[in-house]
């Protein structure tokens, strides 16, 4: 945590700030949902989305109302698809913790999940942002669909390198394009380094999405994600998709079937994970991660050089060489 607290340093007073921002609109009249609401605040994340609002920010200007409003919505959403994650996923441990599923059941989750897209959408319309409402409901657009089109693949266990990245830029860079461009919306920016600032959101967060991905095939898991769900969900994600490109035919064969037929078997999964290793699935994923960061600094190359320009290049930094 000490690299991150390094990077939030340009932004620092405005995060705190932001904490008081974010816990004014989970406020309810319903006893019962205060004592969820507050399970949530005291297992918080890494806060990384509202951390690239502020940062994209502060590159291009000075935070105002509109950035909070922003990083709030955001962090609201972001939120209410964890929830709805594990519920799908039928995961009881998120952050290290049980997760709402897990101590409330699934009926409670969801609706817990939506009051806060609920409150997310009601601040952007008191505030009266309006481009910040279509951009975020875009990103909610294309998340769902690439939870959709990745649950397909699954069923069919045909999925390719191009279908891999169509899945990960919405489901998962869609929502980091969404902080970088409201926090530069909120600041005013050219079409020009909209554009760039745009194409950088969703380069991190395919880079973030591969990381995950790679953690499924580490020996350690991610907190937040138990290891080897991907294998268990019959996702075909980067690392396993790379293996298989570099084996035989018959290998392919047998590696797919065990994924259709043995996904729970703890020692079929082991197999599959000494395949991924054995075949440089994980190396050749470092490979595209370390293509995806350079890609992410020439842009950053390219705008304003401030003290939140760093701060952003070291986030780049982070997401690839995290450890959780």
């Amino acid at each position: 945590m000490n690299i991150l607290n390094d990077i939030r340093k340009p932004v620092e007073s405005e995060l705190d700030i932001f904490e008081k921002h974010f816990h004014n609109n989970l406020k309810s009249d319903v006893p019962f949902l205060n004592i969820i609401l507050n399970y949530i605040i005291r297992t918080k994340g890494k806060r990384i989305r509202p951390l690239l609002t502020f940062l994209s920010a502060k590159i291009f200007g000075e935070i105002n109302s509109s950035t909070y409003t922003a990083a709030t919505f955001i962090e609201l959403l972001h939120t209410a698809t964890l929830i709805h994650d594990d519920i799908v996923d039928e995961s009881f441990e998120r952050r290290g913790k049980f997760s709402i599923n897990a101590i409330w059941k699934s009926k409670v989750a969801v609706l817990v999940g939506d009051y806060f897209l609920s409150r997310g959408l009601l601040l952007a319309v008191k505030e009266e942002q309006y481009n910040m409402l279509e951009t975020i409901s875009e990103a909610v657009k294309a998340m769902s669909e690439g939870e959709l089109i990745q649950m397909q693949s699954a069923y069919k266990s045909n999925i390719d390198i191009e279908k891999y990245f169509e899945i990960i830029d919405k489901k998962t860079a869609s929502l980091f394009k969404a902080c970088v461009v409201c926090g530069a919306q909120s600041v005013g920016v050219s079409e020009e380094d909209f554009q760039k600032i745009s194409l950088f959101g969703s380069i991190i967060g395919i880079a973030f999405q591969i990381k995950d991905d790679i953690f499924d095939y580490e020996n350690k898991g991610i907190i937040g994600k138990p290891i080897k769900n991907d294998i268990k969900d019959k996702k075909l994600t980067l690392p396993l998709i790379l293996a298989l490109n570099n084996s035989t035919y018959s290998s392919k064969k047998e590696i797919i079937r065990l994924i259709n037929n043995h996904n729970n078997n703890k020692v079929k999964v082991q197999y599959i994970i000494d395949f991924v290793k054995s075949n440089k699935g994980i190396e050749l994923s470092y490979d595209y991660l370390n293509n995806y960061k350079n890609k992410a600094f020439s842009i950053l190359d390219t705008l304003p050089s401030n003290e939140a320009n760093t701060s952003m290049k070291k986030l780049v930094e982070y997401i690839i060489s995290r450890k959780s």
